[in-house]
């Protein structure tokens, strides 16, 4: 079965054609900048280098009618035809209560994705364009949503309950829901997999380290607990978001700088975390590695605080579930940067941690890479949420 992911934000869209049966990944790429006069889509078919093709593309219909095109094109195509593409599977940010599991997408499951707007103002809309885009041009096709919220679902109510009146979770539905659970599901169940360890009987804590961040405990196959709450914005320090803050801070900052409610929230997911912190003008941390070799010490700071946030989670979670069997990490940082590794897993000694060095010098491979003599296993497991939402799809597809 050959399905087309989808993932759709604002101005732009990534999709990859996987061959279900094998797995095998037979084109992906991205439009950018759709809605602008500069819009691009980068192409790679399997087998082939990625290219980059200057296509205007006004909306988000017009960009799945060029994905269209060139995955059915003559010479850079790898299907036919449209009825070679089984299903479209979608990732949806918040699905809210209303969904514990991926489904296939009819009206009356846009109207419940649409009633989550206002939960994620940035990402639900844009989620909502691609799917309606993907009706419009392959109006036969099965639509598949796969919510980045559904995994968190299993949470206990001492998870995901704030101290806030508890009129305000009855009438409006404030608790924590968490995100990244495409990605903490599927690498928990690797981790498992790779550990020849029974998944439903298994604790593990998945570190999902990018430019969005969030930890996850995972007991028994079930998310308990997660770092990100009713938005991606609580939890860690991020790229460019601030993570978990005093509340008062936002008055106190809004006074002091005369800044609208609006520019405030800009400030904490624009402006914050790393970015906010080292002052260097970048939120990637190879250049925050950089400064801190040539001598930056705010860059450092933002270092320390950065890993030392993600140790607190890590050790709340370890509590929580009463012990642990494994800590994986995975995305874009977790993957690829082994001193961030290092430096995490330094603090965890008393659990009888201890990294192999060389094993983890290693980037962007699935390995263990703690010592054969640590009591708690450590492994890096890139994350896959495109193969995750199409064996979904597939699943729900087939039924």
């Amino acid at each position: 079965m050959k399905i087309l992911v989808i993932n759709c934000g604002s101005s732009s869209l990534k999709f990859q054609l996987i061959n279900s049966e094998n797995e095998d990944v037979l084109a992906k790429g991205l439009c950018e900048r759709i809605g602008t006069k500069e819009s691009v889509i980068n192409y790679t078919p399997m087998g082939s280098e990625k290219k980059s093709f200057d296509i205007y593309m006004p909306d988000h219909s017009k960009a799945v009618e060029t994905v269209i095109n060139f995955l059915t094109d003559e010479n850079m195509g790898v299907v036919k035809s449209l009825d070679e593409i089984d299903a479209v599977g979608h990732r949806i940010v918040h699905g809210g209560e209303k969904f514990n599991s991926s489904v296939v997408i009819d009206d009356e499951v846009i109207k419940v994705i649409e009633e989550c707007n206002d939960l994620a103002p940035l990402h639900n809309p844009a989620n909502i364009i691609g799917i309606k885009a993907c009706k419009e041009v392959m109006p036969d096709t099965p639509q598949c949503g796969v919510f980045d919220t559904a995994f968190h679902q299993t949470m206990p109510k001492k998870s995901y309950l704030y101290g806030l009146p508890f009129e305000y979770y009855e009438k409006y539905k404030v608790r924590r829901y968490g995100f990244h659970g495409t990605s903490h599901s599927y690498v928990s169940k690797r981790c498992a997999d790779l550990l020849n360890i029974p998944y439903d009987n298994s604790k593990i804590i998945v570190c999902h380290i990018g430019n969005g961040a969030s930890i996850c405990a995972v007991k028994n196959g079930e998310s308990v607990d997660t770092s990100m709450g009713l938005t991606p914005l609580e939890g860690l320090i991020m790229g460019t978001r601030s993570g978990s803050i005093d509340p008062a801070i936002i008055e106190f900052i809004m006074k002091k700088e005369n800044l609208t409610i609006d520019e405030a929230m800009n400030v904490l997911n624009k402006k914050s975390g790393v970015y906010g912190l080292a002052g260097i003008g970048s939120s990637d941390f190879r250049d925050i590695l950089k400064a801190v070799e040539e001598g930056n010490k705010q860059a450092a700071d933002t270092l320390e605080a950065y890993c030392y946030n993600v140790v607190r989670y890590v050790g709340a979670y370890i509590a929580a579930m009463n012990g642990v069997d494994a800590i994986v990490f995975t995305a874009g940082v977790g993957e690829n940067n082994p001193d961030i590794r290092k430096i995490v897993c330094s603090y965890l000694g008393y659990m009888g941690i201890e990294i192999d060095d060389e094993k983890n010098g290693m980037r962007g491979e699935e390995m263990v890479i703690s010592t054969d003599a640590s009591k708690v296993k450590v492994l890096v497991i890139p994350t896959n949420e495109e193969l995750k939402i199409a064996l979904e799809t597939k699943e729900l597809v087939s039924k």
